[in-house]
């Protein structure tokens, strides 16, 4: 098969590309349909973040890409279950606890302090039961939890590989 012959390296940088490329291209979206993200999608906005920073310490020391692997997969898991959440709340929102509205948890204390720091990309302006964007009948939610998984699976079979 063709993917023994590519390098780790490429690997995680196309893994690492990719999810900054998932970031700009909700920023975009966010800044020219003047969406309001919310906690939990910031949130996931700092997931794909992490993974990009796990994918990119792989590319520099690919020596340990097995533990690389590992840690995008349980970040992909995260975020998998994060994305779930709040598409299970955007399904459910008369049973889902209101958002932003209630004591901030930790997710919203530390999109609240990204925020306050960096508040063209991590700023919570918006409900997390919203669906304002929708595209082939999916939220962007529902979008997160199959990128989530496929980013999970995509580690899994990089480090089955490795072995």
């Amino acid at each position: 098969m063709f993917w023994h012959d590519v390098p780790a390296r490429a690997w995680f940088a196309t893994l690492a590309l990719g999810c900054v490329g998932l970031v700009a291209a909700g920023l975009q979206l966010q800044l020219q349909l003047s969406l309001a993200p919310c906690p939990l999608c910031i949130f996931q906005r700092v997931l794909y973040l992490a993974v990009a920073v796990v994918a990119l310490c792989g590319v520099l020391w690919p020596c340990a890409r097995l533990a690389w692997w590992g840690l995008v997969a349980l970040l992909g898991l995260a975020g998998t279950a994060v994305a779930a959440y709040q598409t299970w709340m955007q399904a459910y929102p008369h049973l889902a606890p209101a958002c932003s509205l209630t004591d901030p948890n930790a997710i919203e204390r530390l999109v609240d302090w990204l925020g306050t720091r960096w508040p063209s990309l991590f700023l919570a302006t918006g409900f997390c039961t919203s669906r304002d964007w929708i595209f082939l009948g999916l939220s962007m939610a529902n979008w997160s939890v199959i990128v989530f998984a496929g980013i999970t699976a995509y580690a899994l079979l990089l480090a089955a590989r490795g072995r």
